[in-house]
């Protein structure tokens, strides 16, 4: 609590007034971050637009908050050994999970996301290639610059897309 109340500039009875201990601002972190993904699939729940979620998504994890991605990845290990803080994670990642689903589901009946895999099987792919990458960018922020974003988010595109026809043979 005083390592927290030192970065953020204030004293630790300030922390303390607003958080109980430890564990209670575990959670609010993690309700803080999924309320952010919650955000952005809200944008894209009417228009769907895989690229420019996938996009918006890009761009908030390439800020420069590689603090937050390890702080994140820290709190989801320390989830495995406290099981109300793993209550939270489960249950809000199961929401994104089921949004995220809800997206990809209109962007099939829409044409723009393939069909011949289930939505809910694509948001679990989507969400572990974003999970991946996540865990990977503070450890390595050279091998995740922003040309490589760009193309691992032109792979993701691919992947969602809906198979091209085979061309006609001539």
């Amino acid at each position: 609590m005083r390592k927290v109340a030192k970065r953020a500039g204030c004293t630790t009875g300030a922390v303390t007034y607003y958080f109980a201990n430890k564990e209670e601002m575990d959670a609010a972190v993690a309700q803080s971050l999924f309320d952010r993904f919650d955000g952005l699939l809200a944008a894209n729940r009417d228009r769907i637009d895989v690229r420019g979620l996938i996009q918006q998504w890009l761009d908030w994890t390439l800020v420069d908050e590689t603090d937050l991605w390890l702080a994140l990845t820290q709190l989801l290990a320390h989830a495995r050994h406290e099981p109300a803080f793993a209550d939270i994670v489960q249950r809000r990642y199961a929401k994104f999970r089921q949004a995220l689903t809800s997206v990809l589901e209109k962007g099939q009946n829409q044409g723009v996301v393939r069909s011949d895999i289930a939505a809910d099987l694509l948001a679990d792919q989507l969400s572990a290639m974003g999970d991946g990458w996540m865990m990977l960018m503070p450890i390595e922020p050279d091998r995740f610059h922003s040309g490589r974003g760009q193309a691992l988010m032109d792979a993701a595109i691919t992947l969602l897309s809906p198979p091209r026809a085979p061309d006609a043979a001539t």
